[in-house]
């Protein structure tokens, strides 16, 4: 049997299972804290399947039955209304249920409460996501793509699944670190896969592909997940959520068998087209690279010191986004769910464009060094204008629409800073630079999480990540030169 366009199937997977990813790494962040409302009755009606809210005068309280059946009182004070007072608006979330936010704290001591704790719960995250970046690497170019998903798949499918088991802030970060070690693989593992699959003048493209499906992921996050939280609650829906990608096992096996050069499904003419493409492929007896000769070579710090600076911005919305919304403009949980999508679109069409952008410029005869440099300046031309304004409107429906500028530009950009690993080297070290860059946007990441807990202002705070884009351009051409293959 003979499969046409069989990269593009390869892709496709390697798409969808970003995708879950990108489910389960927002499981916590959207759970976390939620404005839910309830209907101010006279009588609770249990038969009524509805969110409801009863006044007890006696003890100055609110009774609170959720269409579940799930019961809180809250104290009087701790509430807010809605619709005249005919709405009680309730902050819960995980962050309530398992007591990590004192639940008789004021709104504000609440909120700095819920903020700090989420922060320092994902940069363990990030440590053990940064652990796993530098060596899922080197385990991808050792034991190849195709077992090194079914390795990461399992383990952070299995940890979001046993989330549910969570009883307090140890096990809940005990978890999410080992979502992180489990999560992590997928970044260089797509990047060594594209250069095994992809003449090098489709890869930004199909690295684009790869940005577009983690913007996909986190379009539909913020519905998929709360809406089933709203219908099952937050443990089951780690649980479903968690096994989606034990059943995306199944195709990956089956269709990527090996790679193109000895694939029985491919055609001739793609199998001609692929390595023909790939200047790597000319070199014979190729030996990956050890990080000391990564890190001993100036050109290889442009993935490393891009990637430390631009990643934090990108992260900072994937932790925080759901809580600005929540808490600059009140969004209860359904304007949440149908809001904090916006963003990523404009990172889906930034990812697909940039990596297409790139290609069509070396396609018209530029250089893969022109190409590369003017793509990611002109994805740094639309972030910094876009946050400026983003943080400076009234409300909450012009705010998501600037985000949804600001990540199109940051993925037009790393969708290319993604690419250099294998502009620069082989396929037997693709996989261990991109784990080195990887490393160092979680470690931007954790300063930039850690610096976050001293600003109060979120507009502020937001605001300040638009100083990250120069400094990572300035790096990155400082350092690599010429964008060619290293000899």
């Amino acid at each position: 049997m003979k499969l046409k366009g069989l990269r593009w199937w390869i892709i496709g997977l390697i798409m969808l299972i970003t995708i879950i990813n990108y489910l389960d790494r927002g499981t916590l962040n959207y759970m976390w804290v939620a404005n839910i409302e309830y209907d101010l009755v006279d009588e609770i009606n249990i038969d009524q399947r509805e969110n409801q809210a009863q006044f007890l005068a006696e003890d100055n309280t609110y009774r609170l039955i959720s269409k579940r059946g799930e019961e809180i009182i809250q104290k009087a004070e701790l509430v807010s209304f809605k619709k005249d007072g005919a709405v009680v608006v309730n902050r819960q979330g995980i962050a309530y249920e398992l007591g990590i936010v004192d639940k008789d704290a004021t709104a504000e001591e609440a909120s700095k409460q819920a903020k700090d704790q989420l922060g320092t719960i994902t940069i363990f995250f990030m440590i053990a996501y940064g652990f796993s970046q530098l060596f899922s690497g080197k385990l991808y170019d050792k034991i190849g793509t195709r077992k090194g998903f079914v390795v990461s798949v399992l383990l952070w499918g299995t940890a979001d699944a046993l989330t549910s088991l969570a009883r307090g802030k140890i096990s809940l970060t005990a978890f999410r670190m080992m979502l992180g070690l489990g999560e992590a693989g997928p970044w260089p593992g797509a990047t060594k896969s594209n250069a095994e699959w992809f003449p090098q003048k489709e890869r930004a493209f199909a690295q684009g592909l790869f940005g577009a499906a983690a913007s996909i992921g986190s379009i539909l996050a913020p519905i998929v997940i709360l809406m089933l939280y709203m219908s099952i609650g937050w443990k089951m829906t780690f649980v479903v959520v968690g096994g989606l990608g034990v059943l995306w096992l199944i195709p990956w096996l089956i269709i990527n068998k090996v790679g193109p050069k000895d694939h029985p499904w491919i055609t001739e003419e793609e199998r001609e087209y692929i390595l023909t493409g790939q200047p790597e492929s000319k070199v014979v007896n190729e030996v990956g690279k050890t990080w000391g000769q990564l890190l001993s070579d100036k050109k290889n710090y442009s993935v490393i010191l891009g990637r430390f600076f631009l990643d934090p911005i990108w992260w900072m919305f994937v932790t925080f986004l759901p809580m600005y919304l929540v808490e600059e403009f009140g969004l209860n949980i359904k304007e949440l769910a149908f809001s904090a999508w916006v963003p990523y679109v404009g990172a889906m069409i930034g990812s697909v464009a940039g990596g297409w952008y790139s290609g069509y410029l070396i396609r018209n005869g530029a250089t893969v060094d022109k190409a590369r440099k003017q793509a990611m300046v002109l994805g740094g031309a639309i972030i910094i204008p876009s946050i400026i304004a983003a943080v400076m409107v009234p409300n909450a429906p012009l705010a998501v629409i600037l985000m949804a500028f600001v990540l199109a530009g940051f993925q037009f950009t790393m969708t290319n800073i993604q690419t250099l690993p294998s502009d620069l080297h082989g396929g037997k070290s693709v996989g261990s630079l991109a784990g080195l860059g990887g490393a160092a946007a979680v470690l931007g990441t954790i300063l930039a999480i850690s610096f976050a807990g001293q600003i109060a202002s979120w507009p502020l705070l937001f605001g300040l990540l638009g100083a990250l884009v120069p400094l990572s351009l300035i790096s990155i051409f400082l350092t690599v030169g010429k964008i060619e293959q290293i000899k």
